[in-house]
């Protein structure tokens, strides 16, 4: 297990090379997290620079095909960072961008704490904690090269991917009794194509998922708090994006959102 100094010094690393727009093969063998749990660790110092609270958190690797597609056997829980939210309808630049994607989601926004907990929560605990639902664009990156051959501790290490993202408005509509895994979900980039999916591609249901990252805040000790928000995965395929796309994220009766890239 990592001790604290070299927690420090990994996270201190991975945010250099997000500040310099730079990348790395891997994390050095000395600072390199083994398990998830050290992935965990130098994780939460990526809180050390941020200057406002936490704005919420983001799961990663929802599907089996992204699970494969990164070689990870299961989610992963990042931080969304403040600084990071851009406004709907906003631009965001791929000059330093090494996955150049677009993701579309369902967001939760939390409307009380739930507290780390000894028995694992269930569904209906974690939706009744929830105060809204959001139509979602995330756009993640990776500082390393190969993201798909670091594993998944370097991936925890470097904020599961977690980058820029759009939380759109809360939807007016009755959202609780509808069945989240069967609704459709469209990707739109600047009328040359669209993308479909549904909330199944989110680890069978986005409010599973949801439960899933409560689990495993749980596990680690962190609650989570009124007014957090969590993306719960792209429920389309990612979508590959470049400079004078505009995508827009459709979720329906629940709302739509957009982003521009430059």
């Amino acid at each position: 297990m990592l001790d604290a100094e070299k927690a420090r010094a990994a996270s201190r690393l991975l945010v250099g090379h997000w500040d310099d727009g730079t990348r790395l093969d891997a994390i050095p063998l000395e600072l390199r997290p083994l398990t998830r749990i050290d992935g965990y660790a130098i994780q939460s110092h990526v809180m050390d620079r941020s200057v406002a609270p936490l704005f919420g958190w983001k799961i990663a690797a929802t599907s089996l095909a992204g699970q494969r597609h990164i070689n990870v056997d299961g989610p992963m829980a990042g931080r969304l960072l403040a600084e990071k939210s851009v406004a709907v309808g906003g631009t965001v630049s791929l000059a330093t961008s090494k996955m150049r994607v677009a993701e579309i989601e369902f967001a939760f926004r939390f409307g009380c704490q739930l507290p780390p907990c000894q028995a694992p929560y269930e569904l209906a605990e974690v939706m009744d904690a929830v105060a809204s639902l959001h139509p979602a664009i995330e756009i993640p990156d990776s500082r390393y090269n190969d993201f798909c051959a670091v594993g998944a501790p370097q991936l925890i290490a470097d904020n599961a991917c977690a980058n820029l993202f759009v939380i759109g408005q809360a939807t007016k509509d009755h959202w609780r009794d509808v069945n989240l895994a069967e609704h459709p979900v469209v990707g739109f980039v600047s009328g040359k194509s669209q993308h479909n999916g549904s909330g199944a591609a989110v680890l069978g249901d986005p409010r599973i998922a949801l439960t899933w990252i409560v689990n495993e805040l749980s596990s680690l000790g962190i609650a989570l708090e009124p007014g957090q928000v969590v993306i719960t995965g792209t429920c389309v395929t990612p979508i590959s994006v470049q400079a004078g796309d505009e995508v827009i994220g459709d979720l329906g009766r629940f709302g739509r959102v957009s982003v521009r890239f430059v």
